[in-house]
């Protein structure tokens, strides 16, 4: 064990921890849940702490001894080799402060023990003074969900979800010439095919992919350089702008300084932008999920137009029954999403003069949400949707056998005579084209022309 001091007192560590005394009260304080904001959220919080250093120190407050030392310990922490470190719980003190701590005391020490000094010497390296030089947990926090947000949808959710759409593209045209009987109030209604159903599938995904692409716009307006409250206070003049770019170098992504940091500190609009956008997309994935369910039901008792690929068993007591495992693990993801969602928002309005103390769980709900989702796309994709097909001579059958067909008619004898026929159809069990046909309303021919289903789909 070793012995740290902080402005409260002693505090006892353990020999082997790269964190500080503010870290071990926080893990002391807050034995919540077991959760910790992940690697993602870390390596941003090194990203800004290695653009931060490269900044003063090319402002000259900050020692080239000191600033190589800092430059090499954060860039472990990008790299996640002391991901085991940061031990904050979730549910932690408001604004982030020991998460912000975390990160400044694992980089001092791992500085100074670079420059052959004990853990703990903080007249070398000093967290405060030197890690967190011109910065404050006010500014790096909402900073880090900005680019651990943004990196992830770029990296991880934009692809997953243009992998989905690319699969329901494909099978819009695989299916286009599978008559259908469409459905309307979970009634039938008037023919279509399956491909123009999953046709409708993917234009809504791109427009969600849009809508996501358009909320993580925002996220590039970085409060760094604000500091406290927003107005630099012990900053150089020149370290807001000098710092947003070199973490723009860092990452490859255009960030820009926010245009105004009071508001990019009061407020955490940037995720509740993204927030509602990926509730959006959740909705929409729960009712692709929800209608696969629906059209592979069966497969003797249900719509049965599309059959799903077979990935485990789906009883424990039923022999032979087979799930649709993937497309329920989607709509838990969606479901989980939408709670999150609803954190999300409670927690940004949360938020009180200068300063939203509500960061830590939002970061976490957010990186959390993108997470699951990316997974959640992935996963549904290549073990249901690439194996979905169909079920032709089902799907005729009902296209063929559906009273909607006498909406065909209404041009030809009207809406109160073609409801008369389809309502003759069904109590008969005969088909609208039968009906029409024994009444002498429409020949043979006609009748084959007229109610033909797959004509009357506009394809």
């Amino acid at each position: 064990m070793r012995i740290e001091k902080d402005t409260l007192g002693s505090v006892k560590l353990p020999d082997k921890a790269y964190y500080g005394a503010q870290t071990k009260r926080a893990q002391d304080n807050f034995p919540i849940s077991g959760l910790r904001l992940p690697r993602r959220f870390i390596r941003a919080q090194g990203i800004i702490k290695l653009a931060a250093a490269r900044t003063n120190g090319s402002l000259g407050l900050i020692n080239k001894k000191i600033l190589k030392a800092i430059e090499k310990a954060a860039a472990e922490v990008i790299e996640g080799l002391h991901d085991s470190q940061f031990v904050v719980d979730v549910y932690q003190a408001g604004a982030g402060t020991s998460q912000n701590m975390n990160a400044n005391e694992v980089i001092a020490n791992r500085a100074i023990e670079l420059l052959g000094a004990k853990r703990g010497c903080y007249k070398i390296i000093h967290p405060n003074d030197h890690v967190n030089m011109a910065q404050s947990t006010n500014d790096t926090i909402p900073t880090a969900i900005c680019i651990s947000a943004f990196e992830s949808v770029k990296e991880f959710l934009l692809p997953a979800l243009n992998g989905l759409y690319k699969e329901l593209s494909k099978k819009s045209k695989e299916f286009k010439k599978v008559v259908k009987s469409g459905r309307t109030h979970l009634q039938d209604a008037v023919p279509m095919t399956l491909g123009q159903e999953f046709s409708g599938f993917a234009e809504s995904v791109k427009n969600d992919m849009r809508r996501i692409q358009n909320a993580s716009e925002s996220l590039l307006n970085l409060p760094i350089g604000g500091n406290a409250v927003g107005t630099g206070i012990n900053a150089h003049p020149k370290f807001r702008k000098r710092i947003v770019k070199e973490i723009a170098k860092l990452t490859g992504i255009k960030f820009r300084s926010a245009a105004n940091t009071f508001e990019g500190i009061q407020n955490v609009y940037p995720a509740l932008e993204l927030s509602a956008s990926l509730r959006g997309v959740s909705v929409t994935l729960t009712k692709i999920a929800n209608d696969i369910r629906l059209l592979s039901s069966g497969p003797r008792t249900g719509f049965a137009e599309i059959t799903l690929p077979a990935v485990q068993p789906g009883s424990s007591i039923m022999p032979g029954k087979i799930n649709p495992v993937m497309a329920e693990m989607l709509n838990m993801v969606c479901f989980q999403v939408l709670g999150c969602d609803t954190t999300i928002a409670c927690a940004v309005q949360a938020s009180q003069l200068e300063l939203n103390v509500m960061k830590p769980v939002i970061a976490h709900n957010l990186l959390f949400s993108i997470d699951i989702l990316s997974n959640a796309v992935n996963a549904f994709n290549e073990k249901c949707f690439k194996g979905i097909t169909a079920n032709k001579a089902r799907c005729r059958e009902y296209a063929e056998t559906s009273t909607a067909l006498a909406t065909a008619l209404n041009p030809i004898i009207g809406y109160a005579s073609a409801a008369e026929i389809a309502k003759e159809a069904y109590k008969t069990g005969k088909t609208v084209k039968q009906v029409v046909i024994e009444k002498g309303i429409l020949t043979k021919t006609e009748a084959q022309r007229i109610l033909d289903p797959y004509k009357l789909t506009g394809s």
